[in-house]
């Protein structure tokens, strides 16, 4: 992958991220649901594995997900941290904003 494409996905996730969490911070009256919620939506991207199948095979679905995440490149992880910077970043704003009376919903 090239640099500028590198920096684009870095900067899409982090503003997709960042708008999926203020929103669900905001209709959730929670700070930091987002943030809590982002490991299982890496899960949910890296893995090859169907959802159900955690509950239904465990012997193989978790093998082949701690497989999956050896196997990331720096670039993902890289791109995929960005997305945890930015609900982190969601999650300071909507504190900020509540500090300073605003109220969401």
């Amino acid at each position: 992958m090239f640099l500028p494409q590198l920096l684009i996905s870095m900067i899409l996730f982090l503003i997709l991220f960042f708008g999926i969490g203020f929103l669900l911070n905001m209709v959730l009256r929670s700070t930091w649901i987002m943030a809590f919620f982002y490991p299982i939506v890496v899960i949910l991207i890296v893995d090859e594995v169907g959802f159900f199948d955690y509950f239904t095979s465990p012997q193989t679905a978790f093998p082949m997900l701690g497989s999956d995440l050896l196997a990331l490149q720096i670039v993902d992880i890289l791109i995929l941290s960005s997305g945890f910077i930015g609900t982190i970043i969601a999650g300071i704003v909507i504190k900020m904003l509540r500090v300073r009376g605003y109220q969401m919903f």
